[in-house]
């Protein structure tokens, strides 16, 4: 009996939407141009494009963003010598549930140190949250959605968090399974299995276990996409063909290097450094932002930008993995800011900001010649 062949189906590629999947690339460039200019301290605005000067948009490489930057040099990488490898796993996702920078410095002034297994074992590690909410009145960032339901009983959310915590690194060895993890896709597996952790959350706390030296995959090995992504998503493309939403995102990847050459944008990177999935990921979220202004005709669940920007003065000293052997070793040091006019909103009409109409003309605009 002979074997049939086997059939190749040929799979149908996702569908771009004229115009807004160019604006993915054409606002990854421009972005990232304006994040160059600002680091070796260029004059504000450090660009043209007038929905980025008003509007506060994420950095395009996702290890480039102030909660990022803190999250890996000072938990990641951080010089507590009595911490060990469980210790820095906990660490890292205590950081990232709450990613509060300020919750951190509380908890660490309270503890000493920064907060290892031990504390969460003698209930150290709960009183010192305990304090700083007392002190400041919040423990958690709006940056994510969080799971808030009782899973653990009380009516407190992190009260019900530090449970998730003892639950995980006291009692199912979460720590210890990372640190043996075969991929970044069975840390996020691990991760979601745990109540309070849901998909997109137990992604980001991967991708921060994967920043520091504790485990080591290429970020291109598994993504997924949040719910911002998937609005961008649906703006960028007609149809996904038969692509899933994670498969898509890692199509961009793939094709970063042929359309910003096909599109003539200048693109060098995070000093050598490729996009990734997580940050193609990202880049979907701030599409779906910055389309609500440029093309406000393609509507989704949110339809204005909250966040404006208001350009912040000061030196700023990057941090990224040593592992990732970037040129100048992962260490960036930049001079003060220097301003032209006062970066407020007050200032910005005073110079005849254009209506929204004509930001998104402006936008869009260069796309066709």
């Amino acid at each position: 009996m002979t074997k049939s062949a086997a059939v190749r189906v040929r799979r149908a590629p996702p569908e771009p939407r004229r115009g807004v999947y160019e604006l993915y690339w054409t606002f990854a460039s421009r972005r990232q141009a304006a994040f160059e200019a600002r680091l070796t301290g260029k004059t504000w605005p450090w660009t043209d494009d007038q929905i980025l000067q008003t509007f506060k948009f994420c950095n395009v490489f996702r290890a480039a963003d102030r909660v990022s930057q803190f999250m890996i040099r000072d938990v990641a990488y951080g010089q507590d010598t009595e911490s060990t490898a469980r210790d820095r796993a906990f660490q890292i996702v205590a950081f990232r549930t709450f990613s509060k920078i300020e919750t951190w410095l509380g908890v660490t002034d309270v503890l000493g140190g920064a907060p290892r297994i031990e504390h969460l074992r003698t209930g150290a590690f709960e009183r010192a949250l305990d304090r700083v909410k007392a002190t400041t009145g919040g423990l958690y960032t709006g940056a994510f959605i969080l799971c808030a339901n009782k899973a653990f009983g009380f009516d407190e959310k992190h009260r019900n968090h530090v449970g998730l915590f003892k639950h995980m690194f006291l009692e199912k060895a979460c720590a210890e399974r990372i640190l043996q993890a075969p991929s970044l896709e069975d840390v996020v597996a691990l991760l979601q299995s745990f109540p309070l952790l849901g998909p997109f959350m137990a992604y980001q706390t991967a991708i921060d276990l994967n920043y520091s030296d504790l485990i080591d995959f290429s970020e291109n090995d598994y993504t997924q996409a949040g719910p911002g992504a998937l609005r961008g998503l649906k703006k960028a493309f007609t149809t996904l063909g038969d692509y899933t939403p994670a498969e898509t995102i890692l199509w961009m990847v793939e094709r970063q290097d042929q359309e910003f050459a096909r599109l003539g944008l200048p693109f060098g990177g995070l000093f050598g450094r490729k996009l990734h999935g997580i940050d193609c990921q990202g880049l979907f979220c701030e599409l779906d932002k910055y389309c609500r202004e440029a093309v406000p005709e393609l509507t989704s669940a949110r339809s204005r930008i909250k966040a404006k920007y208001v350009a912040t003065q000061g030196p700023i000293e990057l941090f990224f993995p040593p592992k990732w052997s970037l040129p100048n070793g992962g260490v960036v040091k930049t001079p003060g800011l220097q301003l032209k006019e006062p970066a407020s909103a007050t200032s910005r009409r005073e110079r005849g900001r254009p209506r929204k109409s004509d930001r998104a003309q402006l936008a869009v605009a260069d796309l066709f010649g």
